[in-house]
């Protein structure tokens, strides 16, 4: 049964820009936006900025660099830089590339603040008006009211493409049968003697199957990352299945991740050293979620730019993280795939590879743009250039072209792309 349902809105702001998501592509481009001198609003539907690495605990950023260059230059680093000054002692050993959580919310909070970017937390986009080749109007539920966001050009930095799917984009999502890497639900764990420690290896983990300590025996096992001295994250378990644009989906997800939590509490306490003592403190409010929409751009980025090193006229920055394509089933011939695939599609030191501005841009649309994990990719490059500091990049080059767009009334096609690249370095990215 369909109902209609007719209400009106109020035009509560009325910007340069709008930002869908308070992620690291989303603070990056809304900071990055304001900085140029445009008006932006940002809704993020939490209460903290950050995404996965705030909201779902995910431990580590993953490589800000290719172990020469810094390839997450201007926002990015600042970020790496202001964790690194304000970790206490006892994080300093491993923070960054590790996370502190809190540490990482408030350099949010500054970096935002201090660019002067309207935002509000508790905040969801829940659809778009359209006319023709553009966006007119965001259409935001916050706690307590619905509104209307009025804007010259829109950024969707949900990462699961949310604002571009309600818009009518056109997208894929998984491989050619739909499915997608599994998703594991992080917690921070405390009581880990890092000096003792023995990690996990593969005797043991076979052990513990036969031991019948999990009730989805898991050969791919990321395992725990030091965040003190005596804290840890935990990036362990996968759930299998999980449609991340689906509540229902999502719900299933969080009650799976939280038993597998507890068999690897028993795992972690029993079978290694170190982890004796071992205590879950927290698990995450939201599952992390590695693979939903591609939404697709002017160009797809694909493994073969990966191959090639590929350099691009229009490269808005580099990046160099491996295809990491977790598993979509617990199958053996689909965990030999993965660790095929994580060994042989790596590079050297100071390899990486460019990313085109014609990967942000949203084929159809005019005022529309895209950063962070939901870029125009293949499902290879999806999985290199979904973390955290790749988000950086992406949600930097993003945030800067659509204030030119906008103070321009331009498309985000008709953006200068030698002006764009010399903003960018200009702020520091690595080109």
């Amino acid at each position: 049964m369909n109902i209609a349902y007719q209400t009106s809105l109020p035009v509560k702001y009325d910007v340069d820009v709008f930002v869908a998501g308070g992620g690291p592509a989303g603070v990056a481009a809304a900071v990055a936006a304001a900085r140029q001198g445009a008006s932006v609003y940002l809704a993020e539907y939490s209460g903290a900025f950050g995404g996965a690495g705030t909201r779902a605990l995910v431990p580590a950023f993953m490589q800000f660099d290719d172990g020469i260059h810094f390839l997450a230059g201007g926002i990015g680093q600042e970020v790496y830089d202001y964790i690194q000054s304000h970790v206490p002692a006892a994080f300093a050993e491993y923070c960054p590339p590790n996370i502190p959580v809190e540490i990482l919310k408030l350099c949010y909070d500054e970096m935002m603040i201090g660019a002067k970017v309207s935002f509000e937390f508790f905040t969801q986009v829940t659809d778009v008006i359209r006319s023709g080749r553009e966006l007119t109007y965001a259409i935001c539920f916050g706690k307590g009211e619905r509104y209307a966001v009025k804007a010259k050009i829109f950024v969707d930095c949900t990462g699961d493409g949310d604002m571009a799917f309600h818009a009518g984009a056109a997208y894929v999502q998984g491989d050619e049968a739909g499915n997608t890497m599994a998703a594991t639900l992080c917690a921070l764990w405390e009581g880990i003697n890092w000096t003792n420690r023995r990690l996990p290896d593969s005797r043991r983990l076979e052990q513990a199957f036969q031991d019948s300590v999990f009730t989805t025996p898991d050969r791919h096992l990321p395992g725990m990352w030091p965040i003190s001295r005596t804290t840890g994250g935990s990036n362990a378990g996968h759930v299998y299945g999980l449609d991340g644009t689906c509540a229902a989906s999502l719900t299933k997800g969080m009650l799976v991740g939280r038993k597998q939590l507890a068999e690897y509490r028993r795992y972690y306490r029993e079978y290694l050293s170190g982890f004796e003592n071992a205590e879950v403190v927290i698990s995450a409010e939201q599952i992390g979620v590695r693979e939903t929409r591609r939404i697709l751009g002017d160009y797809v980025l694909n493994l073969e730019d990966f191959l090639n090193r590929a350099e691009f006229e229009d490269g808005i920055g580099r990046y160099a993280y491996p295809v990491d394509i977790h598993a979509s089933d617990n199958s053996e011939e689909a965990h030999q795939r993965f660790l095929k695939e994580f060994a042989n599609l790596r590079y050297e030191e100071g390899e990486s590879y460019g990313i085109p501005y014609r990967s942000l841009m949203v084929r159809d649309f005019d005022n529309l743009l895209t950063a962070g994990r939901c870029i125009s990719t293949d499902r290879a490059m999806q999985a290199s250039v979904r973390v955290m500091p790749c988000c950086f990049i992406t949600g930097q080059a993003a945030g800067i072209a659509a204030a030119m767009a906008a103070q321009s009334y331009q498309s985000v096609r008709a953006v200068d792309v030698q002006n764009l690249r010399d903003r960018l370095r200009q702020a520091g990215v690595y080109l």
